[in-house]
C-alpha cells in the first residue's frame, strides 16, 4: 500500500495509540508546541497549530505505514523497526522507552551461554531479530512465535527459553527466569519514509527536528544563576561547562556580578560545590522548557 504523492506541506505522523511509548511521545509533541485533543478517542487527529496529522496505530504497524509512505514520519521502538526489517530512515534516537531484547532461560538451568542453545526451542514475539542473532552465531535453534505472555512458555513446556523485551527484569524473575544474553538495545526512534517527499514536507520536517532537538537538549540541561565576586569571574568561567560564554551582569555592589548560564543537569551538583569554593553564592537552578541550538 502506498500513499498518493501530495505537494502539500501537511505531514502525517504515526504514533502508538496505547502502550509504553504513548504518554512520553504525546508529552514530547506537546512539549514542542504541537496542540491536539482527543487522541485517546480517535485514530486520526489533526493538530491545531502545526501542519501535522497524527495517525494512532499499533506499534508493530508503524514501520510498515512509514515504509509505504502512508505516514511521512513515525515514533516507534527500535525493536519494532528492526523486527519488521523496514526500509525507513532513522532520524533521531529519542532517549525514552529504553529496553533491551534479551534471551532468558530458567534460573539454575543448563542454558548459560549462546553455544548452549544449539538445537533448543525459543519462544519469542521477535522471530526475525532472534533468528538473525543465532544465524550470526552459527547456532541452530527452533523458534516458536508467541504474541503475548512469552515468559510463561518454559513453565508450560512450550520452549526451553525465551527472547523478549526486558526493562527491569522483574517479570523474568517472577517467572523463574534469568537474563542471559542481550540481543539488542532499544529506544524510541523517529523514523522517516524513504518514499519521495515534496519540498514543502522536507522543510516542515526540518522545522520539526529543530523543535525536537531543542526539547531534548532542554530536558538534559538546567539554567543556573549565581552571584560571584568580580575577582572570581575567570575561575567561575573555568568551572562551568557552559554551551557558550556565560552572561555576566554587574550588580549594585561594584565588586559583585551575576552570572547566568546553561549546564548539563548531570554535572550540576559537582559544579555547584566547585563554584562555592571560588566564592559563588545564591546559586539557583531552573528547568528549561526548550532550547534553540
Amino acid at each position: 500500500m502506498t500513499r498518493s504523492k501530495d505537494s502539500s506541506t501537511s505531514l502525517r505522523i504515526a504514533i502508538q495509540k496505547s502502550g509504553r511509548l504513548t504518554d512520553k511521545t504525546v508529552s514530547l509533541l506537546q512539549g514542542i508546541g504541537v496542540e491536539f485533543d482527543n487522541y485517546k478517542r480517535n485514530l486520526m487527529v489533526k493538530t491545531r497549530n502545526f501542519d501535522v496529522e497524527l495517525l494512532l496505530l499499533r506499534d508493530d504497524d508503524i514501520p510498515e505505514y512509514v515504509q509505504d509512505g502512508i505516514c511521512d514520519l513515525g515514533f516507534v521502538g527500535a525493536n519494532e523497526r528492526a523486527e519488521k526489517n523496514s526500509d525507513v530512515t532513522v532520524l533521531r534516537g529519542l532517549n525514552y522507552g529504553r529496553c533491551r531484547l534479551s534471551i532468558a532461560a530458567p534460573k539454575n538451568g543448563p542454558l548459560k551461554s549462546a553455544s548452549d542453545f544449539e538445537g533448543k526451542t525459543i519462544a519469542t514475539s521477535y522471530p526475525f531479530i532472534t533468528q538473525k542473532y543465532f544465524e550470526e552465531q552459527n547456532i541452530n535453534v527452533k523458534l516458536v512465535e508467541i504474541s503475548g505472555a512469552v515468559e510463561i512458555t518454559p513453565q508450560l513446556g512450550v520452549a526451553d527459553a525465551i527472547a523478549d523485551l526486558v526493562s527491569t527484569g522483574g517479570t523474568l524473575r517472577a517467572n523463574g527466569l534469568e537474563e542471559l544474553i542481550t540481543i539488542m538495545e532499544s529506544e524510541t526512534e523517529l523514523i522517516q519514509t524513504n518514499q519521495e517527499l515534496s519540498e514543502g514536507k522536507k522543510e516542515l520536517i526540518e522545522k520539526f527536528l529543530v523543535r525536537i532537538d531543542g526539547y531534548q537538549q532542554a530536558k538534559k540541561s538546567r539554567y543556573i544563576m549565581m552571584n560571584a565576586p568580580t575577582a572570581s569571574i575567570e575561575k567561575v568561567k573555568a568551572i562551568i561547562p557552559s554551551m557558550k560564554s556565560p552572561t555576566i551582569v554587574p550588580l549594585a555592589e561594584s565588586d559583585m556580578v551575576a552570572i547566568h548560564t546553561v549546564i548539563p543537569i548531570t554535572k550540576f551538583w559537582t559544579v555547584m560545590e566547585e563554584l562555592k569554593e571560588v566564592g559563588a553564592t545564591d546559586i539557583v537552578m531552573l528547568p528549561i522548557e526548550s532550547m534553540i541550538l
